[in-house]
């Protein structure tokens, strides 16, 4: 059961992520090549506010975080400034090596993706613990290591 749900935490993580890539990748399209805005000032504004779009879906559509949206929205600040600074180094690279800016935005998607993953689920929009001691937690449970830890 909990592959099924860790599954579900994937499929719903990479939906929401599709849908966010599509709105970072058209506005950067639409500011770039309609508006002629310089492709370094672009693409932060086009993936920071596919960003917005992001925190928000994650957080309550994928992994349902019950936890303070202040303290998540703060540690995924932090993210977003590593993953602006990483996309714009690697779609101007790109783009600068004679390649289209659009295969830099693909490349910077999928760094980006591996790590975002990971790093919500287990520090961003991680489950605070039950007070009660009922919680479950689905990583660990599994494990002698998740019953040690639960106090079981």
């Amino acid at each position: 059961m909990a592959t099924s749900l860790r599954g579900s935490y994937l499929a719903r993580f990479l939906l929401v992520g599709g849908a966010s890539f599509a709105i970072d990748l058209g506005l950067l399209a639409l500011l770039h090549d309609a508006a002629h805005v310089d492709l370094w000032i672009a693409t932060p504004i086009a993936f920071l506010s596919s960003l917005v779009f992001n925190f928000f879906l994650q957080r309550r559509f994928t992994f349902r975080s019950e936890a303070r949206a202040p303290v998540s929205f703060l540690k995924y600040g932090t993210l977003v400034v590593f993953n602006v600074i990483a996309t714009d180094v690697i779609v101007n690279l790109i783009a600068g090596s004679g390649q289209s800016y659009a295969l830099g935005k693909v490349i910077a998607t999928i760094a980006t993706t591996v790590w975002n993953f990971l790093l919500y689920k287990h520090w961003i929009f991680r489950p605070a613990p039950a007070e009660d001691g009922d919680g479950v937690d689905l990583d660990a449970s599994a494990t002698a290591a998740g019953a040690s830890r639960r106090g079981h």
